[in-house]
């Protein structure tokens, strides 16, 4: 299987304006990955809402690591958890949850997401970045505006309009653009990515062992192994060098996150029973 990759478009340079999808000579079975949790396209919750880290920390004290989507969703619109004032914002909130992170242990990336939830509190923040970033490709489009930017380096809307725009510049009216673009800025802000209400900046998120332990999952699932696992786009994402992720990856291994190996240049990393028999064999498709 072949990672996805970010594809540079004809204006990359100028706006930052990049993709994540599968090359077009990728053996990749995209179904696979969708199956996975993955989602494609062009259209993401992103257009709507950010991130919604605090409405999924209120979800989450409310359930349990094993509840099913209906639980979730009763939790929602029938207990009102969230505090959500009228039955519309309720079932549009569910609708939002359900874009962004699957909300179900039938799918692998949330499955395992959830169950390292409650591991480390100060992983949650990135933590939901990565799993929206896997599944909302409006958010994917600003991943290398963001990670270009130096720590203190401010970032001003317009640049994330110009990422969004440069994909198509006649699919969003202004008011979209300046909306979405506020939404994407917000949802770098909960992850740690970004500071400031107003005047936005480029800052340092908190990395843990719990958050390159999923960021390596995301990329064996795109079927890479070994060294090339930590020079993935998902490890990227974390903006860190890669002796502290094998650092961390060594720390999650104690932990019993995951396995980890190292004999000189030579990396073995596992994954036991996040997969069930069933979803291993879609790596092999």
């Amino acid at each position: 299987m072949a990672a996805l990759q970010i594809i540079p478009s004809l204006n990359a340079r100028s706006a930052g304006a990049v993709s994540w999808e599968p090359t077009s000579d990728a053996m990749t079975n995209q179904q696979s990955l969708i199956n996975f949790g993955f989602k494609f396209g062009r259209s993401g919750a992103h257009d709507s809402r950010t991130m919604m880290l605090p409405e999924l920390r209120r979800l989450f004290s409310s359930t349990q690591f094993t509840d099913s989507r209906p639980l979730y969703r009763e939790q929602i619109t029938e207990l009102n958890c969230l505090d959500k004032p009228t039955s519309r914002a309720r079932k549009l909130t569910v609708g939002h949850l359900v874009d962004l992170y699957g909300l179900s242990p039938d799918i692998p990336l949330f499955r395992i997401f959830r169950q390292l939830w409650d591991v480390r509190i100060e992983a949650q923040p990135l933590l939901a970045l990565q799993l929206a970033v896997a599944r909302d490709p409006l958010l994917r489009v600003s991943v290398p505006l963001m990670l270009e930017l130096k720590p203190g380096e401010p970032l001003q809307r317009e640049q994330t309009e110009a990422v969004l725009a440069a994909q198509d510049p006649n699919r969003f009216s202004p008011a979209s653009l300046k909306s979405y673009a506020q939404n994407i800025n917000g949802s770098w802000t909960q992850a740690g990515f970004l500071s400031g209400r107003i005047k936005k900046s480029r800052a340092q998120p908190q990395v843990t062992e719990v958050n390159v332990a999923y960021a390596l999952f995301q990329a064996y699932l795109n079927g890479l192994s070994g060294q090339r696992l930590f020079s993935s786009e998902w490890c990227k994402l974390l903006d860190c060098r890669v002796e502290r992720l094998t650092e961390l990856a060594r720390t999650a291994s104690l932990r019993g996150l995951i396995t980890f190996k190292q004999s000189g240049e030579v990396i073995e990393v596992g994954f036991p029973d996040f997969l069930t028999q069933t979803e291993k064999a879609w790596l092999h498709e």
